[in-house]
């Protein structure tokens, strides 16, 4: 994803509103690893802007996907996830607090069904890891 400079220049190109609102968006993603859902999003923004509506979120979240600039995942763990990572990776997701890590697989491109795609175009192989994250696992331990 592009810098919250970046950004604002793009979605003026676009015709689009540029609000402080959409402009503090823009810089809780830059940089963001976490894989955060729109109600993540929404609760960091709210705690430095009080009064910004979860449908800005939502709104601002839904266009930066439309520009290519994040991408919106359904990682099985209850709420969309949003990545501003737009690179060719793959995920790593704990089963049990639901964290989402990026990880490079070699050779998932080559990746097929045994038997052919079965009447499906495939497009690009998406790898999901599910597991136990360090913090997780060695809590199970000292139980």
């Amino acid at each position: 994803m592009r810098s919250p400079t970046e950004l604002t220049a793009a979605f003026r190109g676009r015709g689009l509103k540029v609000t402080p609102q959409r402009q503090l968006i823009f810089r809780l993603l830059d940089g963001n690893t976490a894989h955060p859902s729109a109600e993540i999003l929404f609760a960091a923004a709210e705690a430095q802007m009080p009064g910004i509506s979860l449908r800005t979120v939502y709104q601002t979240l839904n266009d930066l996907a439309e520009m290519g600039e994040l991408n919106q995942l359904d990682l099985g763990t209850g709420a969309s996830r949003f990545d501003p990572n737009v690179g060719d990776h793959h995920h790593l997701v704990c089963v049990d607090c639901g964290a989402v890590r990026d990880v490079h697989v070699s050779g998932a491109r080559q990746l097929t069904p045994d038997g052919g795609p079965q009447g499906f175009v495939l497009d690009a192989p998406h790898v999901i890891f599910r597991g136990h994250c360090s913090e997780c696992a060695d809590a199970a331990q000292r139980s």
